[in-house]
């Protein structure tokens, strides 16, 4: 069976989630971005903690019947700000001021942003 790019995203999300990350944004680049589908975005408040969600992700993907893997890790050593490529989504796990910085947010604002934190809370 394979993922859809949602079904990944939130994936992708919950993995995240798992490890406390801050902030976490999804963005919906269907239609806007021809090398994405999502961006999933999320933000720790040390480089330590940057490169444990990184793993998380990692880790969960891994676990998944699936078992997918990333196409390619970048930024993982200084942990500032890690992009892990699945193809359809793309995490960006900032440290804080970094992910301030670069405003990812901003520079997709015609994107979409899916609030899965209060959807699954109520399911």
């Amino acid at each position: 069976m394979n993922l859809s790019s949602e079904e990944l995203a939130r994936e992708v999300f919950h993995a995240a989630q798992d490890v406390k990350a801050e902030d976490i944004t999804v963005l919906d680049l269907q239609g806007l971005a021809n090398f994405t589908d999502f961006f999933v975005i999320a933000n720790g408040r040390s480089d330590r903690q940057v490169q444990a969600i990184a793993d998380r992700i990692q880790e969960r993907l891994r676990e998944h019947e699936t078992k997918l893997k990333p196409i390619g890790v970048e930024g993982y050593d200084t942990g500032h700000w890690i992009l892990i490529d699945f193809g359809g989504v793309i995490a960006h796990v900032f440290y804080g001021e970094v992910r301030e910085f670069y405003e990812l947010e901003k520079l997709w604002s015609d994107a979409p942003q899916l609030d899965w934190t209060e959807q699954e809370a109520a399911s």
